[in-house]
């Protein structure tokens, strides 16, 4: 069961970012605990299988180098640092020493089928190892409900939920077209044992959505950017996801 502070604690979007604040960094994690917030991160697997706390399945964008982030040698992703701040790369371990329990963590682990399939390696059996033991309010979600089936055959006491949207084709050209149906629908909803989605905001008038919410399913949404957008996200959402201001708590 999904602890309640998920649905009343407003969650940011990689922790709480900004300028000299990288997203996904031991920083964005301090400041969201300091600010009172609930924090979601993303995981992605490093060379040798451990967990890190990082969003793209490549390094550029976040570190201005070159290569896959699960192909890179641990010695150099040592050496990374995010967007030119002293923020390295950080362990999933490393992040839960930080959060503590203080406030709700929301884990989204990423796909490593690469088409939404059953072939997800083991980064959800080690998240799950990683988390045994953790004392605080902590759910997992992904995009790939195959994902969420195997972090749960591994950790049964874990509340986990489903990261959702439209799967237009445009973001989504990887995907065989009837299995992004099946994830716009959220099908697989209750055979991964779901308690929750994280939907897109951009798709909350989802017939499937209205029907998840009357059956009393907590509905979190992202990425709220604006105290306006939230006014409307919340018309749906129980809880948001958000970054670029302060949402209110």
């Amino acid at each position: 069961m999904l602890d309640p502070r998920f649905l009343t604690v407003p969650i940011t979007h990689r922790g709480l970012h900004g300028a000299g604040v990288p997203e996904n960094s031991l920083a964005a994690a301090r400041a969201a605990i300091e600010a009172g917030y609930g924090i979601e991160c993303d995981i992605q697997p490093g060379p040798d299988g451990e967990p890190l706390v990082f969003h793209d399945y490549r390094l550029k964008r976040l570190t201005g180098a070159e290569g896959v982030i699960g192909a890179t040698d641990a010695q150099t992703l040592a050496g990374l640092r995010l967007l030119g701040t002293d923020e390295p790369v950080p362990t999933l371990a490393r992040f839960l020493d930080l959060v503590a329990g203080q406030v709700p963590l929301l884990i989204e682990v990423k796909d490593q089928d690469g088409a939404c399939g059953p072939d997800v390696g083991l980064l959800s059996a080690r998240v799950a190892k990683v988390l045994a033991g953790y004392d605080g309010p902590v759910a997992v979600m992904s995009f790939n409900p195959h994902m969420i089936a195997a972090f749960r055959a591994a950790a049964p006491d874990v509340p986990v939920g489903l990261t959702t949207c439209a799967f237009p084709e445009g973001d989504w050209p990887q995907v065989a077209p009837a299995r992004r149906e099946e994830l716009a629908q959220i099908r697989d909803f209750d055979a991964v044992g779901a308690c929750f989605i994280s939907h897109d905001k951009g798709d909350l008038d989802n017939p499937r959505v209205d029907a998840l919410r009357a059956q009393g399913v907590p509905v979190l949404t992202w990425t709220i950017r604006s105290a306006a957008e939230e006014e409307a996200a919340r018309r749906v959402a129980t809880n948001i996801t958000f970054e670029g201001y302060r949402a209110a708590i």
